[in-house]
């Protein structure tokens, strides 16, 4: 008999759904999400504090893959680096508080980001998190100024030395630069902590990347990207834990938020299904 698939917590980032905080949890709740990726944005808009927001998810049974974002810590030139750390305190004290137990942080596009100082940086970022029971999820976006790949960012992540310290795996980023998943090679599968999908449906220069990023993706199975080939080798490598989708798009975030929600539900669940079809298939 063949054993049963692990189950993976599903996720939605509530970037994708319009509507107030409540309407996004509520219409994530009903399409099945385990989990969503709640931002700062949406908890300010909530206007009632983490332990309200905590309570608000809990009732809906819905949990959080992460809190996010923080913005440029890591490398931070002299002049925002005490403003960019009591940034960072406050955050993670905000995902304790909201019962997050992992907070993302993108490798920084900050154009005077110090190369030297990044370990260090992740360092003091990760022992903060650990006084607060929290992890911390390394982002290489295709547009971070020294650490644009996984490889570069894992590398990094590598010399800090802290497990509490992991990767995000955002699809986007990978496939944008023109890259693929040998990306992956030589990264522990508990090293990652969230695997994030999107589609495009051609190729995106990288001067529009940004632009593309934020108004312009899809959801998965609506583009091109090897997004079956992708989570195929992170299953097969052994990869337990949440998978989801962050998906900027205009379009779908005007409609109604129950309705995408359900739309996304459907294609994350169709990207998994010929994941796991490509591990079945001889040879």
């Amino acid at each position: 008999m063949t054993a049963p698939s692990p189950h993976h917590p599903l996720f939605i980032n509530t970037i994708l759904l319009g509507g107030t905080p409540q309407a996004k949890i509520a219409a994530a709740h009903a399409a099945g999400f385990d989990q969503i990726e709640l931002w700062r944005q949406d908890l300010d808009a909530f206007g009632h504090g983490p332990t309200a927001m905590a309570s608000t998810l809990r009732a809906r049974g819905i949990g959080l893959t992460d809190y996010q974002v923080l913005m440029d810590v890591d490398g931070a030139p002299d002049a925002r680096r005490t403003e960019k750390r009591n940034e960072a305190l406050t955050m993670l004290d905000t995902a304790a508080a909201l019962g997050a137990d992992t907070v993302l942080a993108p490798a920084s596009t900050d154009r005077d980001c110090i190369g030297a100082r990044i370990v260090d940086d992740l360092g003091w970022l990760a022992t903060q998190a650990r006084q607060r029971g929290l992890r911390v999820a390394y982002e290489a976006m295709a547009w971070s100024t020294v650490n644009p790949t996984l490889p570069m960012a894992w590398q990094c992540v590598q010399q800090v030395g802290a497990d509490n310290l992991g990767m995000v795996i955002d699809a986007f980023h990978i496939f944008a630069r023109g890259r693929d998943a040998s990306d992956l090679e030589g990264i522990p599968m508990d090293r990652i902590f969230l695997v994030q999908l999107s589609d495009l449906e051609h190729g995106v220069a990288l001067a529009h990347v940004i632009d593309t990023a934020r108004h312009s993706r899809l959801l998965p199975g609506h583009g091109q990207f090897p997004l079956p080939a992708l989570l195929a080798r992170l299953l097969s490598g052994g990869y337990r834990g949440p998978i989801g989708l962050e998906v900027f798009n205009d379009a779908l975030k005007a409609r109604a938020p129950e309705d995408v929600a359900h739309q996304a539900m459907t294609a994350l669940n169709e990207t998994l299904s010929a994941a796991r079809n490509l591990l079945s298939q001889p040879g």
